[in-house]
């Protein structure tokens, strides 16, 4: 049960925000999912590609607008690396 706290506290915070549509939904339970597989490294480390493939979106834009949104929001705090061979630190929110 504990694997799915995350994914709970996040829909509540997410109840009352228009802003958040299923794109973001999608992206924040791939990270999740990816946070589990990594033995919940925290900050967990990624590839935006590890991400999108999980959250099944092919657009780059897109997949960064909606972290960018994310962490704008206080969803998380995400450190893009800005360089091909270093992953972006991703902290999840602990609800």
């Amino acid at each position: 049960m504990e694997a799915f706290r995350p994914i709970a506290g996040f829909f509540e915070a997410i109840r009352n925000d228009g802003r958040i549509c299923i794109t973001h939904i999608g992206i924040y339970a791939a990270l999740v999912q990816y946070w589990q597989e990594n033995d919940f490294a925290h900050p967990m480390e990624a590839y935006s590609y590890e991400i999108m493939r999980l959250a099944k979106i092919s657009a780059s834009t897109t997949y960064h607008k909606c972290v960018r949104d994310l962490h704008d929001f206080g969803y998380l705090r995400y450190e893009p690396s800005f360089k091909r061979n270093q992953r972006s630190r991703i902290y999840l929110r602990y609800f």
